[in-house]
């Protein structure tokens, strides 16, 4: 009996020792981003490290600590605080605390996360979704982001659009605009919610209201025949009939049998006095390859626009009596578009190739620039690295600022492909992209 009472005494005692670790915390905890570590010296990485470990284990009282002794100067200090006091469940000095380092450190991803679990917490559902858009818009691949993003995202935006439709059904137009502009916040690309937007301001007669949303449709969803017609009607209802025009073709790319488009582009073409285009013309999309003739109508055509000015002297060519783009060629030759070559040849059955293509859109945007339009580079051309076009390529030049300007691609494997024929989908794409860069 007694040896029991002193096995049971040492007992009580040995669990006296025992320290016991706290429970994980209850956040999702990133480690120290490189970024924020790296520039520091090797005393100050281990002092920051050994703060954030304690709060990753839960030891809230050793973090403080330890972010205090860091001090207000070191990066960590704020949104260490900030995660202690929202471990604490104490709001107001988290929010304070992850504010002030996301305002001290822009782009703190760890901030940003603090924040988004903080909002959370405190079920502000549009604040945490902002932060959690901020926490993907520095790091794209956050898994933990994604998924909280992605949720909340289909949660609100099926709320809105809810309301919306509830707002709508009561004839509430203001109500019913406001839960869909808001539904926008949440998911902007949204085809649907531009649709139904466009269909109310037609409703009021606010056109250019209407023409916003459908043009942000049609970009959104460029195969979407239902959003083309409807902006394509609205633009003509706006008597901009060229723009009206440019969209029903595009329909009738998608959809060869649709009547309705059919019978507008007839209308269009007879309010701007357009003679019908040669039956070639609707062609060019479906070629395999594209010729110099096809690459001469699609620039003279869709670029008419702007491709004010004559020559009061056309070229001589030769070759072209027998083409079917004769007045397109002499359009684009007269304003040095496309070469003639020396002996007044044009060669219009000849295929172009994508080197070739480059070339001859790099000489419409020099052109365009000489009167007046402004074209931006996305990247510089000379970060342009075309595994098969090197500096001392004949076309490196042309292909090079064609795509820092972004108006033609490389494909996967980095090449350019420069002897490859060009087909119509692609020259048609091509020449779409530097219009739009136009206007």
């Amino acid at each position: 009996m007694k040896k029991a009472c002193r096995l049971g005494a040492l007992s009580i005692l040995l669990a006296s020792c025992v320290t016991v670790a706290p429970p994980p915390p209850n956040l999702y905890i990133e480690n120290l981003p490189q970024s924020l570590v790296t520039p520091l010296t090797l005393e100050e990485r281990i002092q920051m490290e050994e703060a954030w470990d304690y709060l990753r284990q839960g030891r809230l009282d050793k973090a403080e600590k330890a972010f205090l002794r860091l001090g207000p100067s070191s990066p960590l200090y704020s949104v260490g605080l900030g995660y202690v006091t929202l471990l604490q469940d104490n709001f107001p000095a988290a929010e304070e605390n992850l504010k002030l380092a996301a305002k001290e450190t822009p782009g703190s991803l760890i901030a940003q996360l603090g924040l988004a679990q903080l909002y959370q917490k405190t079920g502000e559902e549009d604040k945490a979704f902002n932060a959690l858009r901020e926490v993907l818009k520095i790091e794209p691949l956050n898994s933990w982001a994604k998924e909280g993003y992605e949720s909340l995202k289909a949660q609100k935006t099926e709320q809105t659009v809810a309301s919306a439709r509830e707002a709508a059904a009561r004839g509430d137009i203001e109500a019913a605009k406001e839960s869909y502009l808001k539904g926008l916040h949440y998911s902007p690309e949204s085809v649907p919610i531009h649709l139904a937007l466009a269909g109310l301001y037609k409703s009021e007669n606010k056109t250019s209201n209407a023409l916003v949303h459908l043009k942000a449709a049609a970009a959104g969803a460029p195969d979407n025949i239902e959003a083309l017609q409807m902006y394509a009607a609205t633009l003509a209802e706006a008597k901009q009939y060229d723009r009206s025009l440019d969209v029903y073709q595009k329909v009738l790319e998608l959809d060869s049998g649709n009547e309705d488009a059919r019978q507008q582009v007839e209308v269009l073409k007879n309010k701007l006095g357009i003679v019908e285009l040669p039956s070639r013309y609707n062609e060019i999309p479906l070629a395999a390859a594209v010729t110099r003739e096809d690459i001469a109508a699609l620039l003279a055509v869709k670029l008419r626009d702007v491709l004010t000015e004559t020559s009061a002297q056309p070229p001589i060519i030769i070759d072209i009596s027998a083409s079917w783009a004769a007045k397109f060629i002499f359009r684009v030759t007269s304003l040095g578009l496309l070469e003639v070559h020396s002996n007044h040849a044009f060669q219009p059955k000849r295929t172009v190739t994508r080197a070739e293509l480059a070339e001859t859109l790099f000489r419409v945007i020099r052109y365009l620039e000489s009167k007046g339009h402004r074209f931006i580079h996305q990247m510089p051309p000379g970060r342009i690295q075309a595994q098969d076009v090197t500096p001392d390529h004949i076309f490196y030049q042309p292909i090079s600022q064609i795509l820092s300007y972004q108006v033609m691609e490389l494909y996967p494997d980095k090449t350019f492909r420069p002897d490859q024929p060009v087909p119509g989908p692609e020259a048609v794409k091509t020449i779409d992209i530097l219009l739009a860069l136009v206007r």
